[in-house]
């Protein structure tokens, strides 16, 4: 039971997201990404909630809202799109270069 929050300060942390969505329920991890390269927040968090009841009251609660300035964008995580088909991984299989 994970939700996307997005729109996020650049000046956010695990504590202060946590604290916002204790409100609704039970806590149960945040991850908030950063660019490899320069450490940076990215902008948007994931924030893995108790129970289905617990995320949607936290999704209708906060999205929308104001918060440190930003209008928050919070909705139901997708699960991690499987990038294994995208083009230049399809080894042996590439009819370009099996005909020459």
């Amino acid at each position: 039971m994970s939700v996307y929050v997005g729109n996020l300060s650049y000046e956010v942390t695990r504590d202060a997201l946590s604290s916002v969505f204790a409100e609704y329920g039970t806590v149960k991890g945040v991850q908030v990404p950063t660019n490899r390269e320069t450490g940076q927040l990215r902008g948007f968090a994931f924030v893995e909630m108790g129970t289905e009841a617990e995320e949607s009251a936290a999704i209708e609660g906060l999205d929308g809202a104001e918060w440190m300035g930003r209008d928050l964008k919070v909705n139901k995580a997708k699960p991690k799109e499987d990038r294994s088909g995208s083009f230049g991984n399809n080894r042996g299989n590439n009819s370009f270069h099996n005909r020459y």
